[in-house]
C-alpha cells in the first residue's frame, strides 16, 4: 500500500497508521494441512497442488497458509480422502475417481470412459448443475469439493506387448483406476489401482504388464519408455480428467466469506492454468518420446475401440443403478454431454478436421 501524502497533521496520521497496522499484527495466519495423492513436486500434478496452496495464500492476503504434504509424507496417497473426511487433515488434492469405493458417482467428477473433454466437464461443473450434485455427494462424507486442475485428454497407456485384437487384453495385468479399469476387467484383463509413485517399479518388475498414467509430459517424468515399448492412443478412459481440491466441511464452514471466495477463485485459476500447461508440455514431450527415445506409437484399431465402447456402455449403465445420487449425477452428466456433443461436433471437431 502506498503512503498517503502528509496533508493531515502528524497526530492524525499517527492515529490512522496505528489503526491500520494493529489488525495485521494481531492476526496471525491460519495454517491448513493439505494431503495429496501425488509424488512430491511431480511435474503438473504435484506442482499444481503446490501452486494451489500458494494461490490461496496470496488471494487471502496471507490469512491462510496451506502446508502441502505429498503422497506418503503424512498419509499414503489413497488415504487422503479419509484423512480429510475425519478432520485429521484440512484439505486434499487428488483425483475423485480414487474414491469410487465410497460412491461410484465420484468417477463422473474425474473422468468416465467415452465421457467429457476438459471443455465439456468445465461446462457441466460450472454451468450445468455438476457442482451442486458434487456438493451433495461430498457433504455426506464431510467434504466440500472444487475442481482445481485438468490434464486434458490422456493417452491409452504403455504396453509391453502389442495390442492387435480384443483378445490381447485377456490375462493382461494393467494399472487403470476408475470405471476404465472395470471396462478392462470386462475384456478379461486384471486391472488394479496403484498410486503414481508405485507404477514404474510394478511395470519394471512385471507385477503389471501395462499402465495408463496421464500423458507424454508426466510419462516422460516417470520414465515408462524405459520399461514398456508400445505407447497407445487414444485414451478412451479419460478424455478430460478433472482433478480436485477437497476441504473438510467443518473447516470450510469455519472460513470467512472472503476466504471462501478467494479459495474458489484460486481453484478456478489453477484449473485453467494447469490445462494450458498440460497441453503445452504434452505436445513437446510427445516429440521427445518419439524422436529421442524411439517410442513406438500405436493407435487402437477401430475394432478394438468399438469393443471397448460396447463394454463401456454396459459399465456405465450398471453404475447408474448403484444408488439414487449416482443415478442423478449420471442423468445430469449425460444431459450436459449430449448438449455439448453436438456443439463440439460442429465447432471444434469440424474445425480441427478442416485444419488437417
Amino acid at each position: 500500500m502506498k503512503r498517503r501524502s502528509f496533508l493531515a497533521g502528524a497526530g492524525i496520521a499517527a492515529t490512522a497508521a496505528t489503526t491500520i497496522a494493529a489488525p495485521a499484527i494481531a492476526n496471525s495466519p491460519r495454517t491448513l494441512k493439505m494431503v495429496t495423492t501425488w509424488p512430491k513436486n511431480f511435474p503438473g500434478l504435484g506442482v499444481s497442488a503446490e501452486r494451489t496452496a500458494k494461490r490461496i495464500n496470496e488471494l487471502t492476503n496471507g490469512e491462510l497458509e496451506v502446508k502441502v504434504f505429498a503422497a506418503g509424507e503424512l498419509v499414503p496417497a489413497l488415504e487422503a480422502f479419509d484423512t480429510v473426511s475425519s478432520g485429521a487433515a484440512d484439505m486434499y488434492n487428488g483425483a475423485e475417481y480414487y474414491w469410487q469405493g465410497k460412491s461410484v458417482a465420484y468417477n463422473f467428477f474425474t473422468a468416465v470412459p467415452f465421457g467429457m473433454t476438459a471443455n465439456e466437464i468445465n461446462a457441466w461443473i460450472y454451468w450445468g448443475g455438476g457442482q451442486a450434485l458434487w456438493d451433495e455427494l461430498a457433504s455426506g462424507f464431510n467434504i466440500k469439493p472444487f475442481m482445481s486442475a485438468n490434464t486434458g485428454v490422456q493417452m491409452g497407456g504403455w504396453f509391453r506387448k502389442e495390442i492387435n485384437t480384443l483378445e490381447d487384453f485377456k490375462g493382461l495385468k494393467i494399472r487403470m483406476p476408475g470405471l476404465g479399469g472395470e471396462v478392462m476387467r470386462r475384456l478379461g484383463a486384471a486391472a488394479v489401482t496403484l498410486p503414481g509413485n508405485e507404477i514404474y517399479q510394478a511395470l519394471q518388475a512385471g507385477t503389471i504388464d501395462a499402465t495408463e498414467w496421464v500423458g507424454p509430459w508426466n510419462d516422460v517424468a516417470f520414465g515408462f519408455h524405459q520399461v514398456a515399448e508400445y505407447y497407445y492412443w487414444p485414451g478412451f478412459h479419460e478424455p478430460g480428467s478433472a482433478l480436485a481440491t477437497g476441504f473438510n466441511l467443518e473447516v470450510w464452514n469455519s472460513l470467512t466469506p472472503f476466504q471462501q471466495q478467494a479459495i474458489q477463485t484460486a481453484c478456478q485459476a489453477e484449473n485453467n492454468y494447469t490445462l494450458a500447461e498440460f497441453n503445452h508440455f504434452n505436445a513437446t514431450s510427445l516429440q521427445t518420446l518419439v524422436s529421442e527415445h524411439g517410442v513406438k506409437l500405436r493407435q487402437f484399431t477401430p475394432e478394438i475401440m468399438a469393443g471397448i465402447k460396447e463394454q463401456s456402455d454396459i459399465v456405465l449403465e450398471e453404475a447408474v443403478g448403484t444408488d439414487d445420487i449416482t443415478k442423478r449425477v449420471y442423468e445430469s452428466f449425460k444431459a450436459s454431454l449430449d448438449a455439448s456433443r453436438e456443439w463440439t461436433r460442429i465447432a471444434e471437431q469440424a474445425f480441427t478436421e478442416a485444419r488437417g
